[in-house]
């Protein structure tokens, strides 16, 4: 497994969409190299998520995982490692809750942003099995974040007002709770 290099904003990979990914990729060495170097990237970042877009892959991968040891996220519930493919948000509840976040492509900025507070996604894992789950809360905002990675969009594009946008060492003084 690497690191891979993260794309930051600006850069013409964040905006594009991405394509989704085949049965005969899925299976293929490539592709479960790329989901282990994702995933190792993610974690020597303290990200709770990552999407191959920002690892400069035009394919639809996510990967999440929410450790109680995150330093960036440590009063979270943990989530266990969750790779999907081919993401789609297909319900959600009707309402909506501001949260703070970040992005490993916007490094060193929190935003709060509004995000359903329960979604249902569907996607296939690693193996190329389906999968369909409920998440609520923080796993749903991170889902999410992510999914709008593969669509070309960042958490600024979300945030209803710009008043909230941060630098990281503020929002540790003043508004981390």
């Amino acid at each position: 497994m690497s690191l891979l290099k993260i794309a930051r904003m600006g850069h013409p990979g964040i905006r594009q969409g991405t394509e989704p990914v085949s049965s005969e990729e899925l299976h293929s060495q490539a592709i479960q190299r790329l989901i282990d170097d994702m995933v190792e990237t993610m974690r020597d970042a303290d990200g709770v998520g990552v999407a191959a877009p920002q690892v400069h892959v035009s394919k639809q991968i996510i990967a999440i995982e929410v450790s109680p040891e995150n330093p960036r996220y440590p009063n979270h519930p943990a989530v266990p490692l969750m790779v999907l493919l081919n993401p789609m948000i297909i319900d959600h509840a009707e309402t909506m809750e501001e949260g703070w976040e970040g992005c490993l492509s916007v490094p060193d900025l929190r935003g709060l942003v509004p995000r359903w507070t329960r979604v249902t996604v569907s996607g296939l894992d690693r193996e190329g099995q389906v999968v369909a789950l409920d998440a609520e809360g923080f796993f749903a905002r991170v889902i999410q974040h992510e999914v709008d990675h593969l669509n070309g969009k960042v958490f600024l594009d979300r945030l209803p007002d710009l008043q909230t946008l941060t630098h990281l060492r503020e929002y540790e003084q003043f508004w981390k709770r």
